[in-house]
């Protein structure tokens, strides 16, 4: 299928039109009177003069070639495929209100290098994805409600560009003051679960999984962690939790009276057991994002998983037309100025 990756570069061949038009318009506004010029002898034109009238039409045709090339046409092929040993992976991505606490800051020679818990989390999952190349996986977000962010997919790019755009919700106020959003801030672990289950219910592979990255603090949701767990535990989808942050004063960002962003301390939660019982008993394994070593181990766990050999097709393979049309518009250029310096005795 031939396509342009940039077709909005074609408009600029109106620009090529326009000078084609200004070059060969006949403009006549004034004119002089002589008797009959066909009984002077010499009159008639040379085959220089002759030639000279269409080099033009060289240079034009080598700027419309290159503005095409400009577009990158090419010829989509249809796809390939390949077989691949993979496990269906649903990451849960806690971006409730309390993942904005910095407890998980390092301190640097230039001082304090602020984190939030979302900040790990993210930089947990990139590490993540690139260590799963062929692995299926999905990505759910969760607040107060949960959201799927992207399907199974082995398109590791969109992924990271998904994960990019995860933020934590900023409140809405009404005229009075009032938080008109609060519970998006809330964290529905019951709820986020049981749609990771959904999604990877009908998957292909043989292992499914769901990588919950959280403070454990379920405060929401209309499905309770134990009955989501019990789903999970049924459908024989083993649950690998992370726990993020600690119990305790942590320091946030807030923004004061005067509208400035200030870090100051607030008392944030960590529910460990929660996140380890959720572990247990679907047959997956808790760590914390704090050790060094836990997701290189949390990896390895996964990496002795049953896998599934499927077929995936790919759709990124393109054979580029641009390069012969930047060849063509060069040979054009050259011929243009090679036979206006020979015949017309000028460069233009």
């Amino acid at each position: 299928m031939f396509q342009f990756a940039h077709p909005a570069w074609l408009l600029l061949l109106l620009l090529c039109a326009a000078c084609a038009w200004f070059v060969f318009a006949r403009r006549i506004r004034q004119g002089l009177r002589f008797a009959p010029t066909q009984r002077l002898g010499g009159h008639g034109q040379t085959w220089r003069t002759r030639a000279a009238r269409f080099l033009p039409l060289l240079y034009l045709a080598a700027l419309a070639l290159g503005v095409v090339a400009m577009a990158r046409p090419r010829l989509l092929l249809s796809f390939t495929r390949r077989t691949a040993d993979v496990i269906a992976i649903q990451i849960v991505v806690d971006v409730s209100g309390s993942m904005e606490a910095l407890d998980l800051s390092t301190m640097t020679p230039l001082g304090p290098k602020y984190k939030t818990r979302l900040d790990v989390v993210k930089e947990t999952f990139a590490t993540f994805i690139d260590k799963r190349p062929d692995d299926l996986i999905g990505l759910i977000t969760f607040g107060g409600y949960a959201s799927t962010l992207a399907p199974l997919t082995g398109d590791q790019a969109a992924l990271r560009h998904v994960l990019s755009g995860v933020e934590i919700p900023k409140l809405s106020h009404d005229r009075d003051g009032n938080i008109l959003n609060e519970d998006e801030l809330l964290t529905a672990i019951g709820d986020a679960l049981t749609t990771a289950c959904a999604r990877l219910q009908d998957a292909e592979p043989v292992s499914k999984i769901i990588v919950l990255l959280s403070d454990g603090d379920s405060n929401a949701g209309i499905i309770d962690p134990e009955t989501a767990t019990e789903a999970a535990r049924k459908l024989g989808i083993k649950v690998y939790t992370i726990g993020i942050g600690s119990t305790g004063r942590a320091p946030v960002r807030v923004i004061d009276a005067l509208g400035r962003e200030t870090i100051r301390q607030a008392w944030v939660n960590f529910d460990e057991t929660q996140l380890r019982a959720i572990a247990d008993k679907t047959g997956g394994v808790y760590y914390n994002v704090k050790d060094a070593t836990g997701l290189d181990t949390a990896l390895d766990s996964i990496n002795q998983l049953e896998t599934t050999r499927v077929e995936q097709n790919i759709y990124r393979q393109y054979d580029e037309k641009f390069a012969d049309l930047l060849l063509a518009a060069f040979v054009l250029l050259m011929l243009s100025v090679s036979l206006n310096m020979l015949i017309a005795r000028r460069i233009i």
